[in-house]
C-alpha cells in the first residue's frame, strides 16, 4: 500500500445544528488504515469503504469471513461485508471515550481467514462543541479585609469544559464593578484559570460590607457556550499578614496499591500575625481541585493522604492546588503534583481474535490456526508481555504486530497419531514478581485419506474339505484403515486371475463389506488341490487407497474314490490265470495285485487281504504290497484250478474297497493247463456285500422259516413219487452239462504300460478256435455262456495233444500276441476268441535256467493259430 489521503464530507448532527467535518484516513504501508470522524454521529453513518481502501474485493471479504475484533466491551464500528463499508454501530461520545486526552481515537482489527490476514484500523474521534463550561461550585465565597492593598490577588475556581481545542474553555469574564479586575493564567497541562485582583479602589467595610459579582467562562465553539458562577465577597476588618507556603510547588509519589489513609506529604504555610489572624487552615483550592476524590487533606496540619484506591492504569498523575487561609481571610496558594507509581497488579489478558478448528492433517508447517491479542494494563516492565505455548503441542507463537500473536504449526500434523491437541498459551509480564495468565485451546485434526488399508496378516491360508456345498464360508480377511469416516470404510475386491485355466471367480467369492471368502463351487481335490488368489482392500477416500494380500486355500481330500485295480487286468469275456508249478516251495511268488487310489494321504493307503480262496492254506496276500505267495509246499493233491478273491481297502473313514479275482493254475506244463482250461467255470459276478445279504436275509427269514419245512417235505414227497414213476418207465435219460463262466471283474491297467494287440483273420469273428488244416476236425468251442458241446470231446483231446508237442516251438504270427509282466519268463497269451492264459514259459518244461535259441520260435502252426510270446529281458527275444 502507498500512503494516500482521502477526503470525505460527512454531515453530523449531534445536539447542535448541522456541521460539516473533514474526514481523513491514511493507508499505511503495513496495511493499517486510519479514519477521522466527528463524535455524536448517528448509528449507521458511513465511516469509510475498507474494501476499497485495503484493495480487497467483496468476494474476499465474504470468503474470508471478515469481521471486527476488539478487546473492548463496546464495539463502536460495524463492518458491512456485503458492501465492504464501515458504519457507526454505537453513539460515540468523545468526552466519555477519551476525556481531555487529545487526540482521541480507538483502534480495532479487521480479521480475514483462509489465508489469515489482520488489518489494524484506527478511528480518530473529532470533538464537537456539545459541552458548555461549568463550575463545580454554585457560588464562590470570599472574606476580604478592608485593609487589603491594591494588587492583592484572589484565586477563583476554574471552570471545566469537556470539549477540547477550540471547543474547550477560552476566556473568563467578571461582571463590571469598582474594586476588582480579572487576570487569566494557563496551567502546565494547558487548562486555564483566572485570578481576581483588587486594583481600582480599596475596600471600605463601612460603605459596602458585601459585594456580589459574576464570573463567566466562555468556550471557542460555534455557536459559543458559556458557564457562570456567583462570587460573594464579605469585607472584614484589618488583617495585616497573609499566610505564605514554604514552597510554591510540592511534588510527591505514591504507589497505586497504597491503602486508604497512606500519608503522601505535608504542606506548610506560615502567617506572621498573631492570635486568630495567625492561625492557618488548609484546603483544596477550588480553582484547581483534584478530580475523583482520591486524596484528602488535614485542614490543621496540612497532611495529604490517600482517600480511596488509586489505579495507575486510569490516572498516572494528579495535579491540583492547595489554599492556606488565616482567620482574617487572607490566603496563599501552592501547586501539588502527585505521581502514581505503577505496581504489577494486572496480569496479562488474552483475547481471542480468531481460532480455526478443526485443521486438516495435511496442513503445511507454518499454517496459522489462530490470532490472539495480549494486553497488560501495567506500564514499563510490568506491562511487557511474553507469550509462549506450553506442552508438546506442535504449535508455536509468533508476533507480527504489537500485542498480537499468531498461533502457527511448527511440525507436521498426523490425525492417526494424535487426533486433537489441548494448546495452552501462557502470557507473562516482566514484573517482579511476574504475573501470568493461561488460556487453553482445543485443536481438532480433521482426517485426510493418507493411509491405505492394512491387512492383519501378510498371508492368509485356510483349508476346505472337498465336496463342499457352494456358499460355504472358508475364511475372513480383515484390513484396518487408521483413517476415519469415509476414508476408513474398507471394501474387499477379488483380483482377477486364473486357476487351472478358469477364472478364480468361478471358485471363490468375497463379501465386499466384511471380507468373508466363500466357495462359489464344490471343490474336487483330484482336480484342484489349492486355490491361490489376491484380495484387494480399498478405502472410500478420494482418491481411494488400497493394498493387496495373498490368500491360499488348500483343498483337503475326502475318501471319495475307491481303490482301482491295475493288475491283474479284468476284462469282460476273458479269463486270466497265473501258473504255479507243483514244485513251488514256501514263499513262491505267484503274482502281485497292483492297485492305486487317486485320493491322498491316508485315504490312499491301501491294504490287501485274501477274502476268499479255494484253499486258504495254500496262498496268502501281503498286507502292504499285494504279493500273492504260497504258504506251504504245493503237492499233487492240490487242485489244478485255484480261484482267489483279493479285496483291496483304503485307509479312509469310512474305507472304500475293490475286489479282484485271481485264477491260479497249479501245473507243471502248458498242455496240462490247456486241458484243464475249458473246465474253468465262468461264474457270475460275485457281490460280496455281506451287509446287504444279511439285512435281506433278516428281512425274510421269518417268512421262510415258517414255509421252508412244508416246502422241503413236499419236494421230498414229490421226488419220491417221481422216482417211483421213472423206475417203471422206458424214457431215455438226457445228460446235463452245467454252464461255465469267465471272471471279468476289474477294468484297470497295469502301473507300467504293456501294449498288446489282437489280430484277427477274416473268419475269427466266430466263437471258434481253429487249428491246423490236418486237424481241422479238432475244434474247441467256448460259447458266450461258457457251455461246451458234448460233441467236441474228441476235438478237445486233439487240441491238447497239439499244444503239448508244438508249444516249445511257438511261431511269430498275426492272430495272437503275448506279453510279459514283471516276473521272468511269465507269458500272457491273448487269442482273438477271448482266451487268455498266463504261464511260466520254458521253466515249466526245461527248468528255471533254460534259455531257448532265437530260431526255436519260428515254426508256423497254422493260418488261424499263431502266437507271439515275449519273454523277459534275459531271453534273446
Amino acid at each position: 500500500f502507498q500512503n494516500n489521503i482521502h477526503t470525505f464530507f460527512v454531515s453530523s448532527a449531534p445536539t447542535m445544528s448541522s456541521c460539516v467535518f473533514l474526514i481523513l484516513f491514511f493507508i499505511q504501508s503495513d496495511a493499517q488504515i486510519r479514519y477521522s470522524i466527528p463524535e455524536e454521529m448517528r448509528k449507521g453513518s458511513l465511516i469509510g469503504n475498507v474494501a476499497q481502501d485495503l484493495g480487497l474485493d467483496l468476494k474476499r471479504l465474504r470468503s474470508g469471513r471478515a469481521r471486527i475484533v476488539t478487546g473492548e466491551n463496546v464495539q463502536y464500528a460495524e463492518l458491512k461485508t456485503d458492501k465492504g463499508t464501515l458504519v457507526v454501530n454505537e453513539r460515540i461520545d468523545r468526552e466519555q471515550l477519551c476525556g481531555d486526552v487529545t487526540p482521541c481515537s480507538f483502534t480495532f482489527e479487521i480479521l480475514l481467514e483462509s489465508p489469515m490476514e489482520l488489518h489494524p484500523v484506527t478511528i480518530e474521534v473529532l470533538d464537537v462543541n456539545d459541552n458548555a463550561p461549568t463550575f463545580q461550585s454554585k457560588q464562590l465565597d470570599f472574606e476580604i479585609s478592608e485593609s487589603a492593598t491594591l494588587g492583592t490577588r484572589f484565586g477563583l475556581e476554574a471552570a471545566l469544559d469537556a470539549d477540547v481545542g477550540e471547543n474547550g474553555l477560552q476566556n473568563y469574564n467578571l461582571s463590571p464593578n469598582d474594586n476588582f479586575g480579572l487576570k487569566q493564567h494557563v496551567n502546565p497541562d494547558g487548562s486555564k484559570y483566572s485570578v481576581m485582583v483588587l486594583q481600582n479602589n480599596a475596600l471600605d467595610r463601612e460603605k459596602e460590607p458585601r459585594l456580589n459579582l459574576k464570573l463567566v467562562a466562555v468556550d471557542g465553539g460555534s455557536p459559543q457556550r458559556s458557564g457562570t458562577v456567583n462570587i460573594n465577597i464579605v469585607v472584614l476588618d484589618v488583617n495585616d499578614n497573609a499566610p505564605v507556603f514554604n514552597q510554591s510547588i510540592y511534588k510527591a509519589t505514591v504507589t497505586e496499591n497504597s491503602p486508604k489513609g497512606t500519608l503522601i506529604l505535608t504542606v506548610n504555610a506560615t502567617d506572621n500575625d498573631s492570635g486568630a489572624y495567625g492561625q492557618v487552615t488548609y484546603s483544596f483550592s477550588k480553582s484547581k481541585a483534584p478530580i475523583g476524590g482520591y486524596f484528602e487533606i488535614n485542614h490543621i496540619s496540612g497532611t495529604i493522604s490517600v482517600a480511596k484506591d488509586l489505579d495507575f492504569e486510569k490516572d498516572k498523575k494528579f495535579e491540583f492546588r492547595l489554599e492556606a487561609k488565616d482567620q482574617g481571610g487572607l490566603t496563599d496558594k501552592c501547586d501539588v503534583e502527585i505521581e502514581i507509581i505503577d505496581v504489577n497488579d494486572n496480569a496479562p489478558v488474552i483475547n481471542v481474535m480468531s481460532f480455526s478448528s478443526p485443521v486438516s492433517e495435511d496442513s503445511p508447517v507454518g499454517t496459522t490456526i489462530g490470532i490472539i491479542n495480549v494486553k497488560d494494563l501495567d506500564s514499563g516492565e510490568n506491562g511487557q508481555v511474553r507469550c509462549a505455548v506450553e506442552g508438546s503441542a506442535p504449535v508455536e507463537v509468533k508476533s507480527n504486530v504489537r500485542n498480537y500473536y499468531a498461533l502457527v504449526t511448527n511440525a507436521p500434523l498426523d490425525r492417526e497419531s494424535v487426533s486433537e491437541f489441548n494448546i495452552t498459551v501462557i502470557a507473562s509480564d516482566s514484573g517482579k514478581p511476574p504475573l501470568s495468565v493461561t488460556k487453553t485451546f482445543n485443536l481438532k485434526i480433521s482426517d485426510v485419506n493418507d493411509n491405505p488399508p492394512v491387512f492383519t496378516r501378510a498371508l492368509y491360508s485356510a483349508t476346505i474339505t472337498e465336496n463342499n456345498s457352494p456358499g460355504f464360508s472358508v475364511l475372513s480377511v480383515v484390513a484396518k484403515d487408521p483413517d476415519e469416516n469415509q476414508n476408513a470404510r474398507v471394501s474387499y475386491i477379488l483380483e482377477e486371475c486364473d486357476i487351472g485355466g478358469s477364472p478364480v471367480s468361478g471358485y471363490i467369492s468375497v463379501n465386499s463389506e466384511n471380507g468373508v471368502i466363500s466357495a462359489a463351487r464344490s471343490f474336487d481335490y483330484e482336480q484342484t488341490k489349492q486355490c491361490l488368489c489376491v484380495i484387494k482392500a480399498q478405502d472410500g477416500g478420494s482418491p481411494p487407497l488400497s493394498s493387496n494380500v495373498t490368500v491360499k486355500i488348500l483343498v483337503q481330500d475326502q475318501n471319495d474314490n475307491g481303490p482301482q485295480v491295475l493288475y491283474p487286468v479284468q476284462t469282460g469275456g476273458s479269463l486270466v490265470a497265473e501258473m504255479v508249478p507243483r514244485s513251488a516251495d514256501v514263499g513262491y511268488l505267484v503274482t502281485k495285485v497292483v492297485a492305486v487310489d487317486v485320493d491322498s494321504g491316508q485315504n490312499a493307503w491301501l491294504s490287501y487281504k485274501l477274502q476268499k480262496a479255494a484253499d486258504r492254506a495254500l496262498f496268502e496276500v501281503g498286507l502292504q504290497n499285494g504279493e500273492i505267495r504260497t504258504i506251504r509246499q504245493v503237492t499233487d493233491k492240490d487242485a489244478v484250478k485255484q480261484r482267489l478273491a483279493v479285496i483291496v481297502e483304503d485307509n479312509g473313514q469310512p474305507s472304500r474297497s475293490a475286489t479282484v479275482i485271481v485264477n491260479v493254475m497249479v501245473a507243471d506244463s502248458f498242455p496240462e493247463v490247456m486241458s484243464e482250461f475249458t473246465d474253468f467255470t465262468h461264474e457270475k459276478e460275485y457281490n460280496d456285500n455281506l451287509t446287504f445279504y444279511l439285512v435281506l436275509a433278516l428281512a425274510v427269514v421269518s417268512f421262510l422259516f415258517i414255509t421252508c419245512v412244508v416246502v422241503i417235505i413236499s419236494v421230498k414227497i414229490y421226488r419220491w413219487r417221481q422216482s417211483r414213476v421213472l423206475y417203471h418207465s422206458n424214457l431215455p435219460v438226457i445228460p446235463y452239462y452245467p454252464p461255465r463262466y469267465s471272471d471279468t471283474l476289474g477294468t484297470a491297467t497295469l502301473p507300467h504300460v504293456y501294449n498288446y494287440d489282437t489280430c484277427r483273420t477274416t473268419d475269427s469273428r466266430k466263437s471258434d478256435i481253429k487249428y491246423m488244416q490236418p486237424m481241422s476236425q479238432s475244434l474247441v468251442s467256448v460259447d458266450d455262456v461258457g457251455t461246451e458241446s458234448a460233441q467236441n470231446g474228441q476235438q478237445r483231446s486233439k487240441a491238447s495233444t497239439l499244444l503239448k508237442y508244438v508249444l516249445p516251438y511257438f511261431a511269430l504270427g498275426a492272430v495272437g500276441k503275448c506279453r510279459t509282466d514283471s516276473f521272468p519268463n511269465k507269458v500272457h497269451y491273448s487269442h482273438p476268441a477271448g482266451l487268455r492264459i498266463s504261464f511260466n514259459l520254458f521253466s515249466n518244461f526245461y527248468g528255471q535256467n533254460f534259455e531257448p535259441p532265437p530260431h526255436a520260435l519260428n515254426s508256423v502252426l497254422g493260418a488261424d493259430f499263431l502266437m507271439l510270446f515275449s519273454v523277459s529281458s534275459r531271453s534273446p527275444f
